[in-house]
Formats: structure tokens, sequence, C-alpha cells
């Protein structure tokens, strides 16, 4: 019954789905392989390998699994590896951060015709997909095919929680997720909600985050970083990235107040959306600042001023310079994004309260003292002032947040081995399908 009314609501909705996602520039890239067109080509040769398709929404997502990725690749060469995102970002951090041990393609839309073309192309032999990304349709498919899917370093937000965790649709959440053979959960916290929607608990299973396993992105020797942002020897660099509209205006507000007592600290914003690079620098020039754009810097500025960075893959290592961090879509209720990526150089880290994304690492930054939540421009300004006027200070909360990922890290480990369980030397596509409204998958969970 479910599945007859959510692809009647679907059917219903999907010239309003089509229409938003065509008026949207950066989803026109991926539109055909969306909508179950231009498919990826099957593989040639006589020994056709058997396919691990990993879905990762857009950068954040394809930055946690990429290790994962390798991982598998390392233990299991035999398997052609599929990685698709929503995203052009996604897209290019899977091409950058993979290259040729995985290939991309843009995940279908949920809709049933796109998503049969697609399991049908791709005969997976394992399903995993990250943090959530629950579509029945696709979830339906999957089991019919008898294909094991799996969630890795699943969350649950409390606003998606709240929105699915209603009495009369709970059913239907419980029809979707007795398709997963595996839940592997961040937190407890993301456990206790799964298995409340409706997941099998002997299914269900705690690792922890994997973005704590991320590799610290690699620096050549003969790089120098500090030039390349733009940065005189003689300054420091304050560093907000993955920012948000509304957001920048209260970091520049606070920024304007500390450069008077801290001529030589520069901002960076990094917006999260880089598009919006244009939108940043008109709000910043109406501010009165001095811009300058990381893709058009030609000579090297000194003084207060802000820097936008509007390249692809460089954050990571620009956080290495910054004495300090803030991560965006904290001061705005957007839930945050990754704090990790300062704290595992060393970078003291600020926040705001909207962290429901990111709760629990933002609280074990918190708790370890390498971070810091603050509330608005006044306690941007106060804290701003206490780290940069002691060194001593500011050093001792960048080596408390790089501890506290050293001391979580494991997940990528304990993921993986019950990943191993779901593989099988039998092409999955071969079993027999699975009845639709059958019980869930067996296997050791």
């Amino acid at each position: 019954m479910w599945k007859l009314l959510y692809n009647i609501g679907l059917l219903i909705a999907a010239p309003v789905v089509i229409g938003v996602l065509w008026a949207k520039p950066r989803c026109r890239p991926g539109f055909p392989q969306r909508m179950g067109w231009r498919l990826p080509a099957a593989e040639n040769g006589q020994a056709v390998r058997p396919v691990i398709w990993i879905h990762a929404v857009s950068l954040g997502e394809v930055v946690a699994v990429a290790p994962l990725v390798k991982a598998l690749h390392q233990r299991h060469p035999e398997f052609r590896y599929l990685v698709s995102t929503v995203t052009e970002t996604g897209r290019e951090a899977v091409e950058q951060r993979l290259g040729s041990l995985a290939e991309h393609c843009y995940a279908p839309l949920d809709f049933p015709w796109a998503v049969a073309r697609m399991v049908g192309r791709v005969k997976p032999a394992l399903y995993l997909f990250v943090e959530t990304e629950l579509w029945p349709n696709l979830l339906w498919t999957l089991r019919e095919h008898g294909v094991p899917s799996a969630l890795v370093n699943g969350r649950l937000s409390s606003r998606s929680f709240s929105r699915q965790n209603i009495l009369g649709i709970r059913s239907f959440w419980h029809s979707v997720l007795a398709t997963l053979t595996l839940c592997l959960m961040q937190s407890e916290r993301d456990r206790q909600r799964i298995v409340t929607l409706g997941a099998e608990p002997e299914r269900v299973h705690v690792t922890g985050n994997m973005k704590f396993d991320q590799p610290v992105p690699s620096v050549q020797p003969d790089e120098s970083p500090r030039r390349s942002l733009g940065l005189a020897e003689h300054e420091q660099l304050i560093l907000a990235g993955s920012t948000h509209a509304g957001e920048e205006d209260l970091l520049v507000s606070a920024y304007g107040k500390i450069a008077k007592s801290f001529p030589s600290m520069v901002l960076m914003l990094a917006p999260r959306h880089i598009e919006r690079a244009d939108q940043v620098e008109r709000m910043l020039q109406a501010a009165g600042f001095v811009v300058q754009r990381k893709s058009r810097l030609q000579k090297t500025l000194t003084g207060p001023r802000v820097i936008i960075l509007d390249t692809r893959g460089e954050l990571s290592r620009a956080y290495r310079e910054a004495v300090v961090a803030y991560v965006g879509g904290t001061l705005v209720p957007v839930g945050g994004h990754n704090l990790l990526e300062p704290a595992v150089w060393g970078t003291p880290v600020m926040f705001g309260p909207y962290t429901d994304h990111c709760a629990e690492v933002a609280t074990l930054l918190s708790e370890s003292g390498g971070g810091r939540r603050v509330t608005g421009v006044e306690d941007l300004v106060q804290s701003l002032h206490e780290w940069l006027s002691q060194p001593d200070v500011r050093e001792r909360v960048g080596q408390s947040a790089r501890q506290a990922v050293l001391d979580n890290q494991g997940a990528l480990a304990r993921s993986l081995e019950f990943i191993e369980s779901c593989l099988t030397s039998e092409p999955a596509h071969s079993k027999r399908p699975v009845a639709e409204g059958a019980g869930p998958m067996t296997g050791r969970p």
C-alpha cells in the first residue's frame, strides 16, 4: 500500500520537482542521468567485475566516504566502484579524491523508471549510502533485485527525525528501513532514532563518525600556501569556512571591530556555495572593506581586508594556515558543517548555536577545550580578542582540538568489518528476487 501511495504522490509532484531542478543551474549538468538517461556505460571485457555502488549526496558526504572507498578498493580490487552524487561539487570531489579508483555518476531521482533503469544497468552487488539518504523506490528496487543495502556514517538530525517520526507515517518508514541489511550510525542518539523509525534493532550498530578518520591533506615541501592565499609573511589569517547568506554579515561585522586592535589579521570567507561569491563581494564592498578574490589574486596586498575563497578543493588546506577558524552554517539555522576540517590541523574552532548536523562533534570540541560556541557578533569579538591576544592559550586550544580528533578515530575500521559481511562471491543480480512485502534480507548483522 505504501509503495502505491508514495508513487502516486511522487507522480503528482513530478512536474514541480523537475521544474525546480531544471531552474537551478548547478543541477542541470547531471539532469539526464538523474532522469534515468545517459547512465554509466557497462564495463567491456570478458570478465565483467561486480559493482559496489556508493551514494554520497555532495561534497561533505564524499569527503566522509572517500577513505572507505579507498580501503574497500585495497581489500577488494575485484570490484568496480561507482560513486553517485547529487551536486556538481560532489562530482568534483569524487574526481579529486578518488581519481581512477572510482567512477562518478549522478544519482537517479526516486522515480520508479529512473531507479529501475539505473539498477538494471549497474547491477550492483552492494549498495552503500551515506548519512541517511533514504530514497524509498531505490531501496525497494534494490531489495527486489536481491541487492544488500547498508547505511554508513548514518545520522538523523532533530529536524529530519521530527519530520519523519509522525505516527501516521511511521509504518511507511518501517517499510523502507526493512530493506536495509545494515545501519551503521554515528552515535547512540542516531541509533535510537533510526530504531524508533522502524529499523530492525539487531541490524543497527554504532560505529562512530568516519570524518574523524580523514587523512590530513598533504602539503608538498616546495608549496607556499600562505603566498598562494595572498598573505604576507607578517599577516595572520582568520578563516570562516562553509558560510551562508546572513552569516557573512555577522562575521565581517565582528572582523571590522577586531581589525582595529589587530591590523595584521586578514579575514577569509569561503562561501558554502561558490556561486554566491559575487553576492558576497558586493556585500563586502558596500560595507567598505577591501576585497580580494582568491581566483583573481594578482598582487599581494597588506592591511585589513577580506579574501573570498572562490575556488574549489582548497578549504581543507587553507585551514592549516589559519590561526583561528570559524565553521559556517552555525550562526544561521542551517545545522553546521564539518567542524573537524580545521581541528585536524590543530586550529582552534569557533561555531555558532545551530549545530544539529554536527551536534556530537560540537559537544566534543567544547568539552575537550578544542572549540568554542559563540552566539553573535559581540561573542565573536570577545572570543577572537581572547585567542588572538594570548598565543599560548590559542595554541593550547588548537592542541586540544587535534587530540579530540585522534582520540575518536576508528569508525572506518569498525564500518569495514560490518560491510565485509555484506560481500559475497555470488553476484547479487543472479540471486532470486525478493518479493515485495517480504522481510529484510537475512545476513549477519
